[in-house]
């Protein structure tokens, strides 16, 4: 068995909008693993989100993000036309600052050479030799990462609250989402516990999977 791949990252500010947020911009209080899911396509430069369907992933919270709320212009279209003034409102956001996470990434699932793994491990060797666009981001596209490096599984050892599944628990994360309106997008439930387990619980792991 392949050793998965461990990367730490430190975001100042971030945003993982709810899906069924309407008034308030809410915020999950943890990445989605869809979220994570499309960083690291982007990383890599990958611009195909089937690609890599079958990648497993897993997420380890080290810091405690604080919530804050501020007012800011949103776009919710009402009219066609992408520039009638209608279409934006001030509304209010919610922000997490000061997050710091582990990302575990594990590609058995995979079908496709290279793996995403690989892919990341590539980025990391030989950056020269990725082809990709933009800035890295985590959540909305103004939200940059502030550090993001490869580490091992006893990096920063202690407590880690980790994300793991639960069918009983009210905490739903999406792990995909369908940009073009939402009705393929799927959601899992999930419970956040603090254990100093260094390696991921059985049930940390999410599976990235179209419903296509």
């Amino acid at each position: 068995m392949i050793t998965p791949l461990i990367l730490y990252l430190d975001v100042p500010f971030v945003t993982f909008r709810e899906s069924h947020a309407r008034e308030m911009g809410k915020t999950y209080p943890v990445p989605p693993p869809a979220t994570v899911y499309g960083m690291l396509l982007s990383l890599v430069g990958e611009t195909d989100v089937y690609r890599h369907c079958g990648v497993e992933l897993a997420i380890a919270m080290l810091s405690n993000p604080r919530k804050s709320r501020i007012l800011r212009q949103m776009r919710r279209f009402k009219n066609l036309n992408f520039s009638e003034p209608e279409n934006v409102n001030p509304a209010y956001q919610e922000i997490l600052s000061n997050l710091k996470c582990l990302i575990w990434v594990r590609s058995e699932g995979e079908k496709i050479q290279p793996s995403l793994r690989e892919r990341l491990q590539l980025a990391f060797d030989r950056p020269e030799l990725v082809q990709r666009f933009g800035c890295l981001f985590l959540g909305e596209s103004d939200q940059l990462i502030k550090t993001i490096k490869l580490v091992s599984e006893d990096y920063l050892e202690g407590m880690r609250q980790w994300v793991i599944k639960d069918n009983q628990c009210r905490l739903t994360l999406p792990y995909w989402v369908d940009h073009v309106g939402s009705r393929n997008t799927r959601f899992l439930r999930y419970k956040i516990e603090e254990r100093s387990s260094l390696s991921p619980p059985d049930l940390a792991w999410t599976m990235i999977r179209s419903p296509i």
